[in-house]
C-alpha cells in the first residue's frame, strides 16, 4: 500500500497497541442526535460512527458471508475490528414485493442454483435455510444487536442485484425500477420494522443517486417526503440523505436548505473512492491531484460540516492488496482529510466475497476486510492504519474543552510522539500523543510540561526537540501543493522536511516530489495537523 520499508519497530507497537486501545462504547440501547456537525447522544457527548459496509441487496437476499461463518461470529469479529456499526444495505423489492420477499433462504438460493453456498449456510447458520428471506434479515439484526453492533439500514437498490451504473433504471426518481410513491413505502416498512431494534439507529435513504433524470426539485421534492416518512414510521432514527452523481454532489445544498418537519435527525452522506477521479492519481503529481482533489470535495460535500450539519462518509476504501497505485496514493490523501475533519464513516467493505456477483459465484472483493473465504483479515496492517479513525479526535461531550494538535501522518495512520532514553521523535498510535502546539512564528511546540520546540539540525539526522522557538531549526511551514510537507531551514542552512525511515524514527531529510513529476510518491513526507479534543 506504498508503506514504508522494513517498519518492524512501527508494525510491532501497532500491533500491540492496537489490540490494547480503548474500545468504542457500545451505545445500541441509546437514540443518537444531530448536534450541529456532530452525532450525539442523549448526554451531548460525541458518539462517532465507525461503521463498515455489509451488503444484502444482492440477488440471494442475504447478508454475504453466511455461507463460510455463523451471523454472530461475524458480528463478533466486526467489534473486535474496531468497528461500531455496521450500514447493511436492503433492495427495495425486499419489504415491497411479497412474492420474493416470501421466499425462504432455501429457496432464494435453490433459485439461484447457489447450493454450495446453501450447504455452507446450513452448516453455519442452520436457522436460516428455512426462513423467509426478510426474517433472515431481521436475523442478522438481532445478531448485530446482541454483539452490540449500531446498524444503519440503508436503500442500495430497487432491483436485487450488484450497484451501480447510470442505465440501470436504479439512478433517480422516475427512472424504470425506481418509483417515488413505491419507494416510500418500502422505506415506511423498513422504518417500521427497524422499532423493534434498538440497535437500528439511522436509515440512509438511498444509495447513489445517478443517471439523466437527477434535478435539483425532484430532489428536495422527494428527499423531503422519503424524510418525513421515515420519521413519523420511527422518529428514533437518524435519517441519512445522499447527493447526486454517485452520492459525490451535494453542493445544491449551499444555498436552498432542507425543509423539514423534525429536528436534530438530519445527516448527509458522501462517497469518495480512488476510482472517482478515475487514473488522476497514478497519472499525476500526488500533492497536485490531493490539492485538487480535496478543495472538490470540500466544495461538494465538506462544506456541510461548516453550516452546522453532520456528515457521514458512507463508502470509502482501497485495493487492500496493495498493488494499485491509485488507490494507495488516494488514499493517503483520503486519510489526512478523514482525520482533519474527523467525519463519521463506513468503510466499503466487509466481505472478502460474494455469494453472486453479475452472475459469476463467488467472486472475491478485494476490497473486503475479510479474506475470500472469511477465514482470516485479508490485510492486518491496512486495518491498523484505519483504526486511527475509529475513535475520535474532537467532539462535544469530552474531558478537555480546548484543542490542541497532533502531528498526523496518514501513510500509516500514526502520529508523532516523544520516547525518552534517548529522547526521540517517532510514530505510534496518535491516542498517545502529547499536545502540540502551533504558535504565529509557525513554531511546532510540545506544551505538556516545560515547553520544547521540533527542531531540524541538519539534513539526515533525527529530528529533535529544542528549548525555545528563536532557535535555529524551529520555523516550520507547510508547503508543496498538498500543503502536507512540513519544511523548516535547518541550523545547516539546508531547506529540509519531515519524513521517516525504516526504525520508525522521524527525521529530517530532503523534500521529494515537489516537481510536477508523477512518478515520486511523496507520502512518506505528508504530515498533517490535527486538532483534537479527547473524549
Amino acid at each position: 500500500m506504498g508503506t514504508l520499508p522494513k517498519l518492524h519497530f512501527l508494525l510491532l507497537i501497532s500491533t500491540v497497541l492496537f489490540f490494547s486501545m480503548p474500545q468504542l462504547k457500545p451505545v445500541v440501547a441509546q437514540k443518537l442526535y444531530a448536534n450541529s456537525r456532530w452525532i450525539v447522544d442523549g448526554d451531548g457527548r460525541r458518539v462517532k460512527l465507525a461503521c463498515v459496509n455489509w451488503p444484502a441487496h444482492l440477488q440471494p437476499l442475504l447478508a454475504e458471508g453466511l455461507s463460510k461463518l455463523p451471523a454472530d461470529t461475524i458480528a463478533r469479529k466486526i467489534r473486535e475490528m474496531g468497528f461500531n456499526c455496521v450500514r447493511l444495505t436492503w433492495p427495495l423489492e425486499l419489504p415491497i414485493n411479497e412474492t420474493l420477499a416470501s421466499f425462504t433462504v432455501t429457496q432464494s438460493f435453490q433459485n439461484l442454483g447457489l447450493l454450495e453456498s446453501l450447504a455452507g449456510i446450513k452448516s453455519n447458520n442452520p436457522s436460516l435455510i428455512n426462513l423467509p428471506v426478510m426474517e433472515a434479515y431481521k436475523s442478522v439484526l438481532t445478531s448485530l444487536r446482541n454483539n452490540q453492533v449500531m446498524v444503519i439500514l440503508d436503500n442500495h437498490i430497487t432491483t436485487p442485484g450488484w450497484c451501480c451504473s447510470e442505465k440501470d433504471g436504479n439512478g433517480f426518481f422516475g427512472d424504470a425500477y425506481f418509483n417515488p410513491q413505491v419507494w416510500m413505502q418500502g422505506l415506511h416498512k423498513m422504518a417500521t420494522m427497524a422499532t423493534g431494534f434498538s440497535n437500528v439507529i439511522g436509515m440512509s435513504l438511498r444509495n447513489e443517486l445517478r443517471g439523466p433524470r437527477q434535478n435539483v426539485d425532484a430532489w428536495y421534492k422527494y428527499m423531503q417526503q422519503g424524510a418525513e416518512t421515515v420519521h413519523a414510521a420511527n422518529p428514533d432514527v437518524l435519517v441519512i440523505l445522499s447527493g447526486f452523481n454517485f452520492d459525490t454532489d451535494l453542493s445544491f445544498l449551499q444555498n436552498r436548505p432542507v425543509n423539514l418537519s423534525f429536528t436534530k435527525k438530519l445527516v448527509f452522506e458522501m462517497h469518495w473512492y480512488g476510482f472517482t477521479e478515475k487514473k488522476a492519481w497514478q497519472s499525476g503529481n500526488p500533492n497536485d491531484v490531493c490539492k485538487a482533489v480535496s478543495n472538490k470535495v470540500m466544495n461538494q460535500s465538506v462544506f456541510l460540516l461548516g453550516q452546522g450539519y453532520p456528515l457521514f462518509v458512507s463508502e470509502f476504501g482501497a485495493d487492500e492488496r496493495g498493488t494499485n497505485v491509485n488507490d494507495n496514493r488516494y488514499m493517503n490523501c483520503f486519510m489526512a482529510m478523514a482525520a482533519e475533519f474527523d467525519w463519521d464513516f463506513a468503510l466499503w467493505t466487509l466481505q472478502g466475497s460474494y455469494y453472486l456477483r453479475e452472475g459469476v459465484v463467488g467472486v472475491e472483493e478485494f476490497y473486503g476486510l475479510f479474506n475470500n473465504d472469511w477465514s482470516g483479515i485479508r490485510n492486518s496492517s491496512y486495518l491498523r492504519r484505519l483504526s486511527v479513525l475509529q475513535l475520535p479526535f474532537q467532539g462535544p461531550g469530552g474531558r478537555q474543552t480546548v484543542a490542541h494538535k497532533v502531528i498526523f501522518h496518514p501513510l500509516t495512520g500514526l502520529c508523532i510522539l516523544r520516547r525518552t532514553r534517548p529522547t526521540r521523535l517517532v510514530l505510534g498510535p496518535c491516542i498517545y500523543s502529547e499536545p502540540w502546539s502551533h504558535t504565529p512564528q509557525n513554531a511546532l511546540g510540545l506544551m505538556a510540561g516545560k515547553p520544547l520546540y521540533l527542531r531540524a539540525v541538519g539534513l539526515g539526522r533525527p529530528a529533535t526537540l529544542g528549548t525555545s522557538p528563536t532557535e535555529p531549526g524551529t520555523k516550520w511551514e507547510m508547503i508543496s501543493a498538498s500543503e502536507m510537507h512540513l519544511s523548516s531551514m535547518a541550523e545547516d542552512g539546508s531547506t529540509v522536511c519531515l519524513d521517516v525511515i525504516a526504525n520508525n524514527t522521524v527525521m529530517v531529510e530532503a523534500c521529494k516530489c515537489l516537481s510536477s513529476e508523477s512518478s515520486c510518491d511523496p507520502a512518506s513526507q505528508w504530515f498533517r495537523l490535527v486538532d483534537r479534543t479527547p473524549l
